[in-house]
């Protein structure tokens, strides 16, 4: 299996990866990037707008729900300033992006001049320093690159699929199959999304557990349901809570007051 790519990488830097994860920081390097070069300027800022289905375009190996979890995790820690105001009509809700470059260490970045004293007159000069420094975006050669799918990754995938639609059916009595166009789908979104073969196993006998003697819910043993996007992340969240070990209760001690003290 091919370890290293003979391509352009995309430049990050250890301390923004610490302080944010390698998700959190291959996002934000990207916005900074986008920021630079963005002639949206707005409140002395520059913005960057787009979907979460233009942001899969650009990150092709996560799906739009990894990526909304990244946003909201930026979001919530602040580095990750969004709003939809500056769309011109109400009814869009395409959101603006920009990164809030107070909240990071100077280590974090090493170009924190993204902001502008004159949103009229864009320095376009101080752009393509920038740009030169910071090596190539994600383009369409990298977009065409990532999908192409590596073989090793792709037959891992059909395995994990294989063992775990067996073991679904070993355990219902049912007859899935993992080739099917469907199911593979399912199951490769979940692996991408960080989750393991023993996840998908735990969660079949969790359910399987709850489900298997019930006619109302034994006909929601199946891969569309176990293993779609909402459904999963919640029923893993469900064996977290199930597999909480509970606060061991102090046994008291039986005291016998039958018998006064006995006096010498």
């Amino acid at each position: 299996m091919k370890l290293l790519i003979d391509e352009e990488s995309i430049p990050l830097l250890p301390s923004l990866v610490h302080l944010v994860g390698i998700n959190g920081a291959l996002f934000m390097q990207q916005v900074h990037f986008r920021s630079l070069i963005s002639k949206n300027v707005r409140d002395g800022h520059r913005w960057i707008h787009k979907t979460y289905k233009d942001w899969t375009k650009e990150f092709t190996f996560w799906s739009s729900n990894t990526i909304r979890r990244i946003i909201y995790d930026l979001e919530n820690k602040g580095y990750l300033i969004s709003t939809d105001h500056h769309n011109r009509m109400k009814i869009d809700n395409t959101k603006w992006y920009r990164i809030d470059y107070t909240r990071l260490p100077a280590s974090a970045f090493e170009h924190e001049q993204v902001t502008c004293s004159e949103p009229t007159r864009a320095p376009v000069e101080v752009e393509q320093v920038h740009v030169a420094e910071l090596g190539k975006p994600i383009t369409k050669e990298l977009k065409e690159s990532l999908k192409i799918k590596n073989k090793d990754q792709v037959e891992m995938n059909l395995d994990v699929a294989r063992v775990v639609i067996n073991y679904l059916n070993e355990k219902t009595g049912k007859q899935f199959k993992a080739t099917s166009t469907t199911t593979k789908k399912f199951i490769t979104g979940r692996v991408k999304e960080g989750y393991t073969q023993v996840d998908f196993m735990k969660v079949v006998d969790l359910k399987v557990s709850e489900w298997i003697h019930h006619a109302e819910f034994n006909r929601f043993l199946r891969p569309s349901t176990l293993f779609s996007a909402t459904n999963f992340e919640n029923y893993v969240n469900e064996l977290a809570a199930v597999q909480k070990p509970k606060k061991r209760m102090l046994a008291l001690p039986v005291l016998d007051f039958s018998k006064g003290d006995e006096h010498v």
